[in-house]
């Protein structure tokens, strides 16, 4: 929900100049959720679509506080963001809009697109919010995701088919011959006795000849990582609340009422970061993901992303979760590729993520949580332009 829909404790009033008729008429008939507050942060109309959306009855949420509409960190900080925009007029939201996370009434938490109004009316400012549940959206994008995700497989499997026989052709001729001149220095030097002079010279030859097609293989094997690994990210300065809070939204989507909580602690003094952002919300995503799976069968669940200045030009992101941790045998080879505790996973996710963080010049890597389960840390480059409100 918006950081400017304020508190909600006043009892329900009609909008000033607007018909009851008409009020019933808006509400019943708007097809994305609307809630009119007051300045105080007082609900004074939540349509028809908004009670659906939120799982209210029909007035039920009239005079209550927005706030509980929202998940953290908003909810606890919504009073701070009301009172700065009421002191200042800065607006982070009002006019401008945004995708973020919403809060049911059976506490599950959902993906939503946000835009708020203003209107200052005879008894004060009004602020209208319209909120679309994308929880559908997210999933179709999801199912596409997965369904692209399928073709590139079989692409992958035909393309590393293709490779390793290409692989094998390219590798097949210095292999032999390091075999070759193995077996001929074996023989030059005999079973028996001492080799003459001639054979031992011939077998620093075929040695030396051996060491150089080793060599050979070698370069083969590193060009071929080196085509692999090759890639450009497109960095820019952005802003590391704005990819947290999308990714949250986009990872938490369908997980249902599980009850999951969601607190999210970034460092205000880090705000900006140069990165790519479609590849760093992967990473984000990839994580996230992953604790909402470990969490699936424990009693409690909490999912924590926090971040911290480094020191080195570098802020430290970390998501911590508090399911059952890591096992030493998984720890040992967790961003190692094919590498995997899930029964179906193919062990790459980590792998990439590794690989996406240290193009960006960081590093990642895994700890026990303070709540008993795994907090995974990765360090990006702090970006110094400042970006525009």
């Amino acid at each position: 929900m918006c950081p400017y829909l304020h508190d909600l404790s006043a009892p329900p009033r009609p909008l000033p100049g607007a018909s009851d008729a008409m009020q019933r008429t808006i509400l019943a008939t708007v097809p994305d959720a609307m809630i009119v507050i007051d300045e105080a942060g007082t609900i004074l109309l939540f349509s028809d679509a908004a009670c659906r959306m939120f799982g209210y009855g029909t007035g039920e949420a009239i005079g209550q506080n927005v706030r509980g509409l929202m998940p953290n960190p908003d909810r606890d900080r919504h009073d701070d963001y009301m009172r700065h925009y009421m002191a200042t007029g800065e607006a982070h939201v009002i006019g401008i809009g945004r995708v973020t996370n919403a809060r049911r009434r059976d506490g599950s938490i959902f993906p939503i697109e946000l835009a708020v109004g203003e209107v200052l009316g005879d008894s004060g400012r009004l602020f209208t919010g319209f909120i679309r549940d994308l929880t559908e959206m997210r999933r179709a994008e999801r199912r596409l995701a997965d369904l692209q995700a399928e073709l590139s497989q079989i692409s992958r499997v035909s393309a590393m088919d293709s490779l390793a026989n290409a692989l094998a052709h390219e590798l097949n001729q210095p292999l032999t011959a390091i075999a070759s001149y193995a077996e001929g220095a074996r023989t030059l030097l005999g079973e028996h006795g001492i080799p003459s002079e001639a054979n031992i010279a011939m077998v620093r030859e075929a040695l030396s000849d051996a060491s150089d097609q080793a060599l050979r293989a070698g370069q083969i094997v590193r060009r071929l990582r080196e085509f692999i690994s090759r890639g450009e990210n497109e960095r820019q300065v952005e802003r590391l609340r704005s990819l947290v809070t999308e990714a949250a939204a986009l990872a938490l989507t369908g997980t249902g009422p599980n009850g999951i909580e969601l607190e999210i602690h970034l460092d205000p003094a880090v705000e900006n970061v140069l990165v790519d952002r479609i590849q760093i919300q992967q990473v984000l995503l990839n994580l996230i993901r992953n604790a909402v799976e470990a969490m699936q069968d424990r009693p409690r669940q909490q999912l924590e992303i926090c971040s911290r200045p480094d020191g080195r030009g570098l802020v430290v992101v970390t998501v911590s979760d508090s399911g059952p941790g890591l096992a030493a045998d998984v720890a040992a080879v967790l961003f190692q590729p094919f590498n995997s505790s899930k029964e179906k996973g193919m062990g790459l996710g980590l792998s990439i993520c590794r690989t996406i963080v240290e193009a960006h010049g960081g590093r990642i890597w895994a700890e026990s949580s303070a709540f008993g389960g795994t907090a995974f840390h990765f360090s990006l480059e702090i970006g110094e332009d400042a970006l525009d409100d």
